[in-house]
């Protein structure tokens, strides 16, 4: 089963055009993307189309891939390394109504072994002459958990996701953003292929992994983004995040945006650093020495370094529209490297005496194309 590798960054736009109560621009996206690193391969195409009916309501509909070649260090030491495909579709719609933006999404997304579901509602509100944007946002997700190799192992999952932001303009320059996230989610939580080891006589041994059937977790985050006197701006974020499971987690980060002609660039630096699950261990003192028991890297005290390197040109930009139909273009391409250190999950690949092994760390890259129209 695929859990989702989360190694890109989501640019989250603060521009004032964003405060504004106005429904997004129609245009058509196309996407490459690829990550690598740490033994997985994830890349595939995306295309998206938006289309305004009317001066109310816009339309979205997004079909995405995901090719998966995996030989990370979990497949490798207890099982064989793997293919599979992920694919997902949604489809999604606002409606304006004075100063008042409505949206309703639904996602859906098949593995071989996991399905999901998930219907999105928000309501967007500006106040005080469109200087202060008030969000609230709600979630309901239906997910089964399957195994590839046992067509009779079905388990449920759901999760709800409840969310609020405040957007400011604080001056002419300055916009600020005040944004809290509770997810709630209940039911088989834990990968059916994972396994924890334990320590025995003949050195250490494996056995299934044993998740709690219910976690909740909220996040809180501020951004501010600074417009400069020459057109470029400089961004900053800081996310708190904490969970029933005992992780806390800290995430800050730094960009600068630079335009030059039809050319934007962009450069962002982001870090994060958690505390582990507390069911978490590399190595247990015996079978199920624990209620709970898992060692999912990502559960692991650990921290992350990305740099992100982005760069877009604009083209066909007529106002009018290109030939009658196209108004603008852009390509975009962004790569992200990544590296991760696990300061309890260790490497047992190493060949060192059990409890000894080295600490594990990964390098990864992520590289996204894409061309935009707008119509």
């Amino acid at each position: 089963m695929l859990r989702r590798i989360s190694a890109t960054l989501l640019l989250l736009s603060l521009s004032a055009g964003a405060l504004a109560a106005v429904l997004p621009e129609d245009r058509a996206d196309v996407l490459y993307h690829l990550y690598d690193g740490g033994g997985v391969t994830i890349d595939g195409p995306s295309v998206l189309v938006r289309k305004q009916v009317g001066k109310s309501l816009s339309f979205v509909g997004n079909h995405y891939l995901d090719y998966v070649s995996s030989a990370s260090i979990d497949v490798v030491t207890t099982a064989s390394p793997y293919t599979e495909e992920r694919e997902q579709w949604s489809l999604g719609m606002d409606y304006l109504r004075g100063n008042t933006t409505m949206s309703l999404n639904y996602v859906s997304s098949v593995e071989s072994d996991y399905d999901a579901s998930t219907w999105a509602l928000s309501v967007k509100q500006d106040f005080f002459g469109q200087l202060t944007t008030v969000a609230l946002s709600y979630g309901h997700g239906e997910n089964v958990v399957g195994r590839s190799d046992d067509e009779t192992f079905s388990r449920d999952m759901l999760a709800q996701q409840y969310g609020v932001s405040i957007t400011q303009i604080l001056t002419k320059n300055l916009i600020t953003a005040l944004n809290f996230e509770t997810v709630t989610e209940e039911g088989y939580l834990n990968n059916p292929y994972r396994t924890v080891r334990y320590r025995d006589a003949e050195g250490y041994s494996y056995e299934q992994e044993v998740y709690p059937n219910t976690r909740t977790s909220n996040a809180l985050g501020i951004r501010a983004k600074y417009f400069l006197p020459y057109r470029a701006a400089i961004e900053g974020e800081y996310r708190y995040f904490t969970d029933t499971w005992d992780i806390v987690g800290h995430t800050v980060s730094l960009g600068y945006t630079h335009p030059w002609k039809n050319w934007i660039f962009t450069g962002k630096v982001r870090l994060h650093d958690q505390t582990g699950a507390s069911f978490f261990s590399d190595l247990f003192p015996r079978s199920e020495a624990t209620n709970f028991r898992g060692r999912d890297k990502e559960l692991s005290d650990m921290s992350t370094t990305t740099v992100q390197l982005k760069a877009s040109y604009t083209f066909l930009d007529d106002p009018v529209g290109w030939q009658g139909f196209l108004k603008r273009g852009s390509i975009s391409a962004s790569l992200d490297y990544l590296t991760a250190d696990y300061r309890e999950f260790r490497d047992l690949t190493s060949g060192a005496p059990v409890g000894e092994e080295p600490f594990y760390s990964l390098e990864a890259n992520v590289v996204q194309i894409f061309i935009s129209f707008w119509y």
